[in-house]
């Protein structure tokens, strides 16, 4: 969809600010309730804030999903598992973070009322003594309001997660991942002309995912790529998110350089799955961390930090997931780096270390940058690792 933004006007920005007024961001309508004005384009930008998502103050696709699904509170309709269209919503994500909570294992909290959240319902019916029918109405939303919290002393779901990647073993043979190279077809990302030569984003992060690819297999990793050099369609991110998740891949890494209007922002930056009050992806948040860390002491870029976001990307991936924005294209000094081949490659081994520093045990751990990624093709026999 074309982005709504500040001077548009008609029913579109009339609904936008109905649900900005009911979400307490934007003060009663007003005489121009079809105007999207400065006090809009401030609400927008709180509400994408608040979200997790980009905070530009347009309404694009990826807003104007999370302003549908914002409409909803929970309690305000009865959930069940829809097929083949789920329903989806803030009053969902609301069910799942409160069932977590609890110590209930619905995946992650990604405001899609699936299979996993069905069954977790039914678990929590069974044990108050309801029919377990997975469904969320009126009384199941009474017992929900009795009963306090039921795990303490540590969040359940980074116990599950910080599990599942203890029991895989910590050996990279057999694992699969895959690297999402951002843009393609007939989207290039950021543009940026260097005298007679013209710079995409999306063929730098494909080279970026080529050379990721080639050292990954190296070690013993089944890799795919999301999208190849040629100019064919460029894939929506939720399109990205369920080719991983066919796959059953065990980690995701998307590839992408940032931009600025301001030529001197630049470094490298981080995002894992994560919303306002706190629910996150433990283990995407630690990956975010080890690829930040090795990557700054790998290459000397400006250390941006990491940052939890709800992006489409990230929320609908089952498995460690990050996006990476490998320096600014729009930066002098970063661009000149990211032409390097040399600096790739650099760029590469961090996230190989990173990768490999996720599935060893605490105990086992290296320190930043001093990880040898061509060392790494191990197998593990009767609980001993060799080369």
């Amino acid at each position: 969809m074309r982005p709504i933004r500040a001077g548009d006007r008609g029913p579109a920005v009339t609904e936008i600010r109905t649900i900005l007024t009911g979400l307490d961001l934007l003060a009663a309508a007003g005489p121009h309730t079809d105007e999207f004005d400065l006090e809009t384009e401030r609400a927008v930008r709180a509400f994408q804030q608040s979200r997790g998502l980009s905070v530009d103050g347009r309404v694009g696709s990826e807003t104007w999903g999370a302003l549908d699904a914002a409409r909803w509170r929970l309690g305000a309709r009865t959930l069940y598992h829809a097929v083949p269209e789920p329903l989806t919503g803030e009053d969902v994500r609301s069910l799942q973070e409160r069932l977590l909570e609890m110590g209930y294992d619905v995946g992650r909290a990604d405001a899609i009322y699936g299979i996993r959240t069905s069954r977790a319902v039914a678990q929590f019916q069974r044990e108050v003594g309801l029919t377990p029918d997975g469904s969320c109405g009126p009384h199941t939303m009474d017992a929900l309001r009795r009963i306090g919290r039921k795990v303490v002393g540590g969040r359940p779901q980074w116990l599950r997660e910080s599990d599942a990647i203890r029991q895989s073993g910590p050996a990279l043979v057999g694992k699969t991942v895959v690297i999402d190279p951002g843009h393609g077809g007939t989207d290039p990302g950021m543009v940026v002309p260097d005298g007679p030569l013209r710079w995409t984003e999306a063929d730098l992060v494909h080279d970026l995912a080529s050379r990721l690819e080639g050292r990954l297999a190296a070690s013993g990793v089944r890799v795919q790529l999301t999208r190849g050099p040629a100019p064919d369609k460029c894939l929506p991110d939720t399109d990205r998110a369920l080719l991983a998740n066919s796959l059953g891949a065990d980690v995701f890494i998307s590839l992408h350089l940032d931009g600025h209007a301001n030529p001197d922002a630049e470094g490298v930056a981080t995002y894992h799955y994560g919303t306002d009050n706190g629910v996150t992806s433990a283990t995407g948040e630690r990956l975010a961390g080890l690829v930040q860390r090795e990557i700054v002491a790998r290459t000397g870029l400006r250390d941006c930090r990491t940052h939890a976001k709800a992006w489409d990307l990230l929320r609908l991936t089952r498995m460690p997931a990050v996006r990476v924005e490998v320096g600014y294209l729009t930066s002098p000094v970063d661009r000149a780096r990211l032409v390097d081949p040399r600096f790739r490659d650099r760029v590469v081994e961090a996230i190989v270390a990173a990768v490999q520093r996720m599935y060893y045990p605490v105990e086992r751990d290296v320190p930043t940058g001093s990880l040898d990624v061509s060392e790494l093709r191990t197998v593990v026999t009767a609980g001993t690792v060799v080369d």
